[in-house]
């Protein structure tokens, strides 16, 4: 069964195919740069989005003995390679057939064919669009909107949400664009269009590019399970402080945890055994993501010490 982020990959993939195929045919039909451009943007975002489904079925790939910890971070790869080729290529055919009108401009033909399919792409963007927002708000909690963006750790679904974000509003541009062309009679108008577009997809691979930057190096699970966990902790007996605990995520539901525990002096080897294994099934019951973790045993001195001496 396919999970939430395949899914809307699979509708992203599959809005954006028909569109493409729409576009490009009423771009070639009235001679449109803004629609080439849309065109060429809907291609972007089709092969982006196999990409990004690509990466997913690479990440859950069974650890072994090159990569013990997984291939979970094979998504983040590749959510920053569809934000480079959404800057290269989406960005940079938009502008450069942009200029082109500008500078050889010729009246757009068949104006009401745009439109129709201007009308008809809207309709499937609009589709794949609630089907990513859907996912996205089903994880988002009480953090608003840009602090769950910057907040999510499944570049599947924000990258899949900023690239039919950012369709729309190309769509949006790209009637804008052709209305005023013929209105006003000044066919670079459309070539102008085609520019903002262009200019729309390179700020949205810029954003793309800085989060999944980000997932790739290395991202913890954030203050709040960090808390939580450390709450989980002392609530057991036995522990006189928590001297270091650090997350790092290996993909959207797969965390790696650490931690130096001290434990009570009176503890011995036994009780010190029994108390670990009740703590992972506690932090591993409230957290789900925490897939693997590592617990140290480490008096406070001898862990300030470790710190001073490295």
């Amino acid at each position: 069964m396919a999970s939430g982020s395949e899914k809307v990959v699979y509708a992203g993939i599959a809005a954006n195919g028909l569109i493409a195929v729409c576009k490009f045919i009423a771009a070639f039909w009235t001679g449109s740069s803004a629609m080439l451009s849309e065109g060429v943007h809907s291609v972007v975002d089709t092969g982006n989005q196999s990409l990004l489904l690509l990466g997913i079925k690479r990440s859950r790939r069974p650890a072994d003995q090159t990569h013990p910890f997984g291939y979970g971070p094979e998504l983040y790869f590749w959510a920053f390679i569809v934000a480079m080729i959404l800057f290269s290529i989406g960005a940079g055919v938009s502008i450069y057939e942009g200029i082109d009108k500008i500078r050889h401009p010729h009246v757009v033909e068949d104006l009401y064919i745009n439109f129709i399919v201007l009308g008809i792409a809207a309709v499937f963007e609009g589709w794949a669009f609630m089907i990513a927002f859907r996912e996205f708000r089903r994880n988002q909690g009480n953090r608003g909107l840009m602090a769950e963006l910057r907040h999510s750790k499944d570049p599947a679904v924000f990258t899949i949400l900023f690239e039919d974000s950012a369709a729309i509003l190309g769509l949006i541009v790209a009637a804008i664009g052709l209305i005023l062309a013929d209105t006003l009679d000044i066919p670079e108008l459309d070539g102008v269009a085609s520019i903002v577009i262009g200019l729309v997809l390179a700020g949205t691979a810029i954003f793309l590019a800085r989060e999944t930057k980000g997932l790739l190096i290395g991202e913890g699970a954030g203050p709040e399970i960090e808390a939580s966990i450390r709450t989980i902790v002392m609530s057991h007996g036995g522990i006189k402080a928590v001297n270091e605990l650090n997350t790092l995520h290996f993909g959207p539901a797969e965390v790696l945890l650490t931690m130096s525990l001290d434990f009570e002096d009176d503890l011995g080897s036994a009780d010190v055994e029994a108390l670990i294994s009740d703590m992972e099934a506690d932090i591993k019951a409230a957290h789900s993501e925490i897939s693997r973790l590592y617990i140290e045993a480490q008096s406070i001195a001898g862990h300030l010490g470790s710190l001073a001496s490295g």
